[in-house]
């Protein structure tokens, strides 16, 4: 059971709630995603800002791009 609350109004709202997708990233993966999508997808500059090498953060992508992969396939 989950729960979820407003501190300004009070309301509460309690049920079984799934993740959304993104949700289910683990945090360094939800931060890459972000910094992917402020980078307007550039894997060049994503290299640049995180001193990593084109492949390595190609392969970064892929693997995050598998996880949702298999997160939306265990919805069905």
């Amino acid at each position: 059971m989950t729960s979820l609350g407003c501190t300004t109004c009070e309301t509460t709202v309690s049920g079984k709630f799934p993740l959304p997708i993104l949700a289910r990233l683990a945090p360094d993966e939800q931060k890459f995603i972000l910094d992917f999508v402020k980078s307007s997808g550039s894997l060049k500059v994503m290299a640049q800002q995180l001193g990593l090498s084109y492949p390595t953060v190609r392969n970064l992508l892929d693997d995050i791009i598998v996880k949702l992969q298999e997160n939306e396939k265990s919805k069905l």
